[in-house]
């Protein structure tokens, strides 16, 4: 009897410890399919974000690419002119349009906090306001700049540059006027599509005005035999294409939101968006400039 019943209990703790075995062995693939889920489930996130990611960030190197493209074939082009044909396209891309393009391009990025508000906040209707009212303040500080390119000669002349580049550069900046005023327009254009998430359509303005740049500048140079006026000019022609292409999008209904036409309420906060714009012009301005900013 003692032996049958130990048989007996013996026989109940195996099929116990076997229970448990097999529940653990169960408990073991759930957790594996769990963490295979999980990292099935990341790796579907990290690819969702690097799209989104890429969506916005390709448009704006591809177009920086392009943009930074627009001087190298302007000096590639010089550089058959000749060596002091070459020095006054350098100075005036470099000193004269790169100083007025930094201080344009850092009260621009005013836009950025007051257009990214707006369309956060869902007034899409003050996307357009701020896009007129930076046009306005810009328009009027390139106005303050133009005494730069109409007195680049003396000026260079006064730091030291010989005679006939500072002459060479004068005519090239007076006749960069066209370029440095389109600045007003081609920056808040950027900065109001790209806070709707529309960083595309520049880029695609940009890609399709490299190439007739590159068209218009041969022409000038080999068909009309215009020299550095005709270099200038096709720079003057491209910037102006950007403005019309980006400016065409947004009036043809390209963002039926954001604008909703001109309006006499751009004319009003003019001093408040001023200071602001000029705050963030000098900031990023000397930022640029800083001697740190230049080691990287």
């Amino acid at each position: 009897m003692e032996e049958a019943m130990s048989s007996t209990e013996q026989s109940a703790q195996n099929e116990l410890v076997g229970g448990l075995a097999i529940s653990q062995l169960v408990g073991e693939e759930d957790h594996d399919h769990l963490g295979g889920a999980e990292e099935t489930g990341l790796k579907r996130k990290l690819w969702v974000e690097t799209k989104k990611l890429w969506h916005l960030v390709g448009p704006a190197i591809l177009s920086r690419i392009c943009s930074a493209t627009f001087a190298v074939v302007t000096q590639a082009f010089a550089g058959h002119l000749g060596d002091v044909e070459l020095a006054s396209i350098s100075i005036v891309n470099t000193v004269i349009l790169g100083f007025s393009f930094g201080l344009v391009t850092g009260m621009s990025s005013a836009l950025d906090t007051l257009c990214g508000q707006a369309f956060g906040a869902k007034s899409y209707h003050m996307l357009g306001i701020h896009l007129q009212r930076s046009c306005i303040v810009l328009f009027l500080c390139c106005c303050l700049l133009l005494p730069t390119y109409i007195f680049t000669t003396p000026i260079l002349k006064l730091l030291g540059q010989p005679h006939d580049v500072a002459v060479q550069s004068g005519l090239v900046a007076v006749w960069s006027i066209p370029q440095h005023m389109s600045f007003a327009f081609v920056l808040p254009a950027f900065k109001f599509l790209q806070a709707q998430l529309k960083p595309g359509v520049y880029a695609w303005v940009t890609m399709g005005t490299l190439g007739v740049h590159v068209a218009t500048s041969w022409l000038f140079m080999y068909k009309f035999r215009l020299g550095v006026v005709g270099i200038a000019v096709a720079m003057d022609l491209s910037w102006w294409i950007m403005v019309v292409g980006m400016f065409g999008y947004v009036l043809c209904g390209g963002c039926p939101e954001t604008w909703t036409g001109f309006s006499v309420k751009a004319f009003s906060g003019l001093w408040d968006f001023f200071k602001l714009s000029a705050a963030s012009g000098v900031m990023i301005w000397y930022d640029a400039l800083s001697p740190s900013e230049a080691l990287y």
